[in-house]
């Protein structure tokens, strides 16, 4: 078997360990059992600690992890490709926004999660939509480009769209918010970056457990939220938000292909893609920081519920587009023709 042959399938199983990994996790905070109250030592250390003690210790890891990836090269190349870059912010600090709004608005999201929601919505791509890109054969240094930047520029945007959209309904301190998010977000990624220019032996050691380490970091921002809000996400009101968080990922990675794709674009379909998949999955993490340190933690659970959600349908498309079928093909699929009749684009 060829090396390039064994990356593809380490890839492919360090995916599925990714997406199953989470999925258990969900089902174990939402089952920890609220009667042992302080006697369950694993329930205090995964809910409380976690969230007023690790949790931006937890983000800073997933964004060094991101960092590491990074080189001065990366950033001149975004100067070269302004107009995918441009579509790309427009998405997902335009577009989907309002989408965010839409969404809790059409379900009538309840004021316990509506500024989580909203917040949501208005943070930078998730660095898991790289390796969905990396599945669907799409452009992925394009997507690492568009990751990294609209994560640096997440120290501004997010903290500005969430003051104009859900600062009547809450208050939003948006210098307290810039400054955390520069702490958690611009810190790491700039010390990788570092790490990656001036000390690549260093990189080169922990490079390959970094992504293990980014699911660990994961798991405890997810389960953060799970944990401490388990009433209220298993309460009728709580599943009131599975409509709304499905439909704001499905809608978000359509807006962003079918945005991309209008004409006087002409982006190549690699490209049409990535920028779906950096709009659909967003940062989720970062929204859940941000919601428990400014909004309360109830405004965490739709961020914690995202990140699963997110996951899921994001690298289900990335396999439906890595196995060579388009859009074009889904109603073809729905309707269950034969398999002759749908040919997989090569």
């Amino acid at each position: 078997m060829s090396k390039t042959k064994r990356r593809i399938i380490h890839k492919l199983c360090l995916h599925c360990f990714h997406l199953l990994w989470h999925s258990l996790l969900l089902l174990l905070f939402l089952n920890l059992p609220l009667s042992l109250g302080e006697a369950n030592p694993f329930h205090i250390h995964c809910g409380l600690r976690v969230s007023k003690e690790l949790y931006a210790p937890a983000l800073g890891g997933i964004m060094l992890s991101i960092g590491i990836r990074l080189s001065i090269d990366d950033f001149a190349l975004a100067i070269k490709r302004p107009l995918p870059l441009s579509v790309g912010f427009i998405a997902q600090y335009v577009l989907k926004p309002a989408l965010g709004i839409i969404v809790a608005q059409a379900f009538g999201m309840p004021q316990t999660f509506y500024a989580g929601f909203v917040l949501m919505s208005c943070v930078a791509g998730a660095q898991l939509s790289s390796y969905a890109s990396f599945l669907s054969k799409s452009d992925v240094a394009f997507s690492i480009l568009l990751t990294s930047s609209s994560t640096i520029a997440s120290v501004l945007v997010t903290p500005l769209l969430t003051g104009l959209l859900i600062g009547s309904v809450v208050p939003v301190d948006a210098i307290a918010m810039s400054k955390s998010i520069l702490q958690v977000v611009l810190l790491p990624v700039t010390l990788g970056l570092a790490l990656n220019t001036y000390a690549k032996p260093v990189v080169s050691v922990i490079q390959p457990v970094m992504p293990f380490v980014a699911m660990i970091c994961t798991s405890l921002c997810i389960g953060s939220p799970l944990a401490i809000n388990r009433a209220q996400i298993l309460s009728a009101e709580g599943a009131r938000l599975i409509g709304p968080v499905l439909t704001f990922h499905a809608v978000a990675f359509a807006v962003g292909y079918w945005f991309s794709k209008l004409p006087f674009f002409r982006f190549e379909e690699k490209v049409c893609r990535t920028i779906s998949l950096c709009t659909g999955m967003q940062s989720s993490t970062l929204a859940g920081l941000l919601a428990t340190q400014f909004l309360g933690s109830t405004q965490a659970v739709p961020p914690a519920c995202s990140v699963v959600a997110m996951a899921i349908m994001g690298l289900c498309l990335a396999s439906f587009w890595g196995s060579g079928y388009r859009i074009r093909d889904i109603p073809s699929l729905l309707f269950l023709q034969t398999a002759s009749t749908i040919k997989p684009s090569q």
